[in-house]
């Protein structure tokens, strides 16, 4: 691919990661009844509308901390090698790892023992579905906006901050580091036994980058990461970076309106399917904050077949608060 001149602008960290699970309720029991996030978004997937479309994050559902899920419950489980996202990480405040740790084991997960990772410390845990996390306390925070659930089985001071990053494996490292860098703007902050890690000095969101050639093709199933997202400013900075992924080679789709924000999606030359993401409008938009999450919202073009949606869709009975228990 043609490489281009410095970038005009870059990207400012994750803004959602988007992967696949199996039974709707069984993901929503782990993510917002042990893990405590917020369901923030109840909604389908716009282009499967007979599936959910899951979103936990913290209380207003910042960019940067929310996790999506598509629940396509008959899908096979993925199949992990390079061109994916293979883990995804979420931040938790210092010294909680203990608590996470006592809180996964008696819920009955296996944890892996605790490591460390470019200065960071972090626990490993499979969800339900299958999908890696780990859990990490950063050894240097960075910086994001969070607010606290109140409503929820976890406290605040205990409570997943957002994303923090993920892993992926590339059969080529070098042509998915070129596009990284030269087009959305990273930076490469450290290297370790085979490991790389980019970022950002300035914001949330670092992707681990291992070289895979003897690993076979991963495949998107149950348990896959689907995508990730990165957060633009508004409609004309996600335009700018449109152009770059286009100069570069790559061949981004329009822009397509979420209604929560703004989408443009795009493979970066490993494979890994990768979006751009307009901070806004946000969440609230078409929900009052105090009660999001609680009833199934639709984009406009589809709420004239919400009867049909609803016919088809499982009911989810959100967990309860700690407070009620």
């Amino acid at each position: 691919m043609p490489r281009i001149s410095q970038p005009a602008r870059v990207v400012h960290g994750l803004h959602h990661i988007t992967a696949i699970a199996g039974p709707a309720q069984e993901n929503l029991d782990f993510y917002a009844g042990v893990l405590g996030m917020r369901l923030v978004k109840r909604s389908v997937n716009q282009d499967d509308p007979g599936t959910y479309h899951l979103f936990y994050a913290d209380a207003v559902g910042h960019p940067g901390s929310d996790l999506t899920f598509f629940p396509w419950e008959t899908s096979a489980p993925q199949r992990l090698g390079h061109g994916l996202a293979n883990e995804v990480s979420l931040e938790i405040p210092a010294g909680t790892l203990s608590f996470w740790v006592a809180r996964l084991e008696k819920y009955g997960f296996t944890l892996h023992a605790p490591q460390q990772r470019f200065g960071d410390t972090l626990v490993q845990v499979v969800d339900p579905h299958g999908l890696h996390l780990a859990l990490v306390e950063p050894g240097i925070a960075p910086p994001r906006a969070f607010e606290p659930w109140d409503g929820g089985p976890v406290a605040g001071e205990h409570q997943i901050r957002g994303l923090y990053g993920a892993q992926i494996w590339e059969r080529e490292a070098a042509p998915t580091v070129d596009f990284m860098t030269t087009v959305l703007g990273f930076q490469l902050i450290a290297s370790d036994g085979g490991w790389a890690r980019y970022g950002f000095p300035d914001a949330a969101g670092v992707i681990d980058l291992r070289e895979t050639p003897k690993e076979r093709r991963g495949v998107w199933g149950r348990g896959a990461v689907h995508h990730l997202a990165w957060r633009v400013d508004d409609e004309e900075h996600q335009l700018v970076m449109r152009t770059q992924v286009e100069q570069f080679g790559g061949r981004p789709t329009p822009v397509i309106d979420r209604f929560w924000f703004k989408s443009v999606y795009f493979k970066e030359p490993g494979g890994v399917l990768l979006e751009i993401a307009t901070d806004g409008p946000g969440f609230g938009v078409d929900e009052d904050p105090a009660h999001l999450g609680e009833q199934l919202v639709l984009p406009p073009f589809l709420d004239p077949m919400r009867p049909q949606i609803e016919e088809v869709l499982p009911p989810l009975t959100l967990p309860l608060p700690a407070s009620t228990r």
